[in-house]
């Protein structure tokens, strides 16, 4: 492809000649004869140390955001913001050609964006998915690395997704891809919001950063579907140039669509949806934060101008997610669950809603992970010791962290609480500790891995499948 039809529509403050481009990347690493380099300052590392290296090993051109003195370089205002529409114009600009839904929030994004997907497969549309867990075409699964992908492997997928008639894209929009512009230039048909609560100042530092990067979505959406409920659920649209706005809520008149006579059973939730139609709504996937997730993705459905009707119906046969609040077999007289959890939020959610079906107790084995935020650790040790009737306290990720360290931190929130806990450092002995000493009706809660099928040592990353670990105990104790 020619450089100038990569450059389209970007704003470049020099002259440059037009040549044969044969791929564009910012990963000095991937640079061959031909690519286009651009240099992106990070946290750790700048491109343009790199940009003369990557012209002697055949880099095409670079594009860099200060003047370098080399040939060719294309100079910009903003190498990491053009980096995204680069990398569209290179594959042909797939994702005009799909209608783009994007949900952003600290919980819920993953389920919210599977029933979502699942709604419109119902009414019979192709569609992609790209989140946490795993990015999908149709019924094909790719790995995920991350929740939302540099904008080329973002920009691959959606070229993909054309090629496989996709008419929708389902995706998660993390708060890091929205402050490093990997959704830059994307037109979103609809941008929804499911919460906000502490996550990620490891990466954003403060609350307000971290808001003001979730807030950029609805700066390019068409429709913004919001939560009514949240105490950011209004902030997030205001200024936003929208089309349409339509709220949802729990227990309350002050929304375009409402959830009222919530009913919480073991096998999922059950409510009235109520808006412009009232219809009983049933949604196979148990918790308190079913009722959130569901209802978001129902009024997703219905701004895109699904009938009620059909809506309600998908949902009612809407499956779980892996990872999150999912039940592993045992054939024992006690349950175990994996869940995501790893904020305070989360694990005040999902202890709370387990809760609210338990029999017997509800024991929590939990972590932080190394090199995040270090403030979440107290907090969420304070919420499981107040919430679960026992607590097992151990490793998450650790990352370069000492995990005695981190364990540490997270004792100092249960101090002055009475719920009995034990410290078993190593993921698997506690989940060993938890098997053996569980009794009859205990519902254990495996929180913080979910769908991660591998841990973060300071050395290495292992393979790490809490269900294999299950099964391997169980199998050893027979």
């Amino acid at each position: 492809m020619k450089l100038s039809e990569i450059l389209k529509g970007i704003k470049v403050k020099n002259d440059f000649a037009d040549k044969e481009v044969l791929d564009v990347t910012q990963d000095s690493r991937l640079v061959k004869k031909g690519s286009l380099f651009v240099c992106v300052k990070g946290s750790a590392f700048d491109g343009h140390s790199v940009a003369s290296q990557m012209l002697e090993n055949g880099a095409a051109a670079v594009v860099v955001e200060r003047d370098l003195g080399l040939e060719p370089q294309i100079l910009v205002d903003n190498s990491r913001e053009v980096f995204s529409p680069i990398c569209s114009n290179f594959f042909g600009n797939p994702a005009n050609k799909l209608k783009l839904i994007g949900i952003t929030g600290t919980n819920g994004k993953t389920t919210t964006s599977f029933l979502i997907k699942q709604i419109l497969e119902y009414m019979g549309k192709k569609v992609g998915l790209i989140g946490t867990v795993q990015n999908m075409i149709g019924n094909e699964v790719y790995p995920a690395k991350y929740t939302t992908p540099d904008p080329y492997e973002l920009q691959k997928l959606f070229s993909m997704m054309i090629k496989a008639d996709c008419e929708y894209c389902v995706m998660e929009v993390s708060s890091q891809a929205l402050a490093q512009g990997r959704v830059s230039g994307l037109r979103f048909t609809l941008g929804a919001f499911t919460n906000l609560t502490q996550d990620h100042l490891d990466y954003h530092k403060t609350l307000d950063n971290y808001f003001a990067a979730k807030k950029r979505l609805f700066e390019n959406c068409s429709i913004a579907v919001t939560n009514a409920n949240d105490e950011y659920g209004l902030k997030i649209i205001e200024d936003a140039k929208l089309d349409k706005v339509v709220t949802y809520a729990v227990n309350t008149n002050n929304a375009s669509y409402v959830a009222k006579n919530v009913k919480f059973k073991p096998g999922g939730v059950e409510y009235e949806l109520v808006g412009d139609n009232i219809g009983r709504c049933s949604c196979p996937i148990p918790g308190r934060f079913s009722v959130y997730n569901s209802l978001c993705a129902c009024v997703c459905a219905l701004a895109l101008g699904i009938d009620f009707d059909s809506v309600l119906s998908a949902i009612s046969k809407s499956k779980g997610v892996k990872g999150r609040i999912e039940v592993v077999p045992t054939d024992k007289d006690f349950t175990i669950i994996i869940d995501y959890a790893h904020s305070p939020d989360g694990l005040e959610n999902i202890i709370s809603s387990l809760r609210e079906i338990a029999n017997g107790r509800v024991v929590t084995l939990f972590g932080c992970g190394g090199d995040r935020d270090k403030t979440k650790r107290p907090k969420m040790g304070r919420i499981a010791s107040e919430l679960s009737d026992f607590c097992i306290v151990t490793s998450d990720n650790p990352r370069s962290e000492n995990p005695s360290a981190i364990i540490d931190d997270i004792l100092v929130g249960m101090q002055g609480i009475d719920t009995p806990y034990v410290v078993v450092e190593q993921r698997r002995d506690a989940i060993e500790y938890a098997i053996k000493n569980a009794q009859k009706d205990d519902i254990i809660l495996l929180a913080g891995k979910g769908h991660e099928t591998y841990q973060i040592l300071n050395d290495s990353t292992i393979h790490f499948d809490e269900r294999e670990v299950v099964a391997d105990i169980l199998s050893a104790l027979e």
